[in-house]
């Protein structure tokens, strides 16, 4: 059994509307970025647009990264040996 499942409910109960809380908090604050978002001019499109495109960039710095790990353990060396041979930044 799961450590939560041997908790007393009301113990269950607390730590599940303590989430509930912090999940209508977080939304509440999301809410309020997109709000003041909007009021600088930007549309919902082209926020939906920005979240996708920093997704499909996410997917590709993922692949990458895995790339340069397997090359990293075919030449024996670490990663971050490999990023001046191909012009990267450490911070990218």
């Amino acid at each position: 059994p799961s450590p939560r499942s041997c908790q007393p409910n009301g113990t269950n109960e607390e730590a599940l509307q303590y989430e509930i809380e912090e999940l209508k908090q977080k939304d509440l604050a999301l809410d309020q970025e997109i709000a003041q978002l909007l009021s600088e001019g930007y549309s919902l499109e082209e926020l939906e647009q920005h979240i996708s495109l920093l997704h499909e960039y996410n997917d590709i710095k993922d692949a990458g990264q895995m790339l340069l790990g397997k090359l990293a353990v075919i030449r024996g060396v670490t990663t971050k040996q490999l990023y001046p041979e191909y012009d990267l930044e450490l911070s990218d």
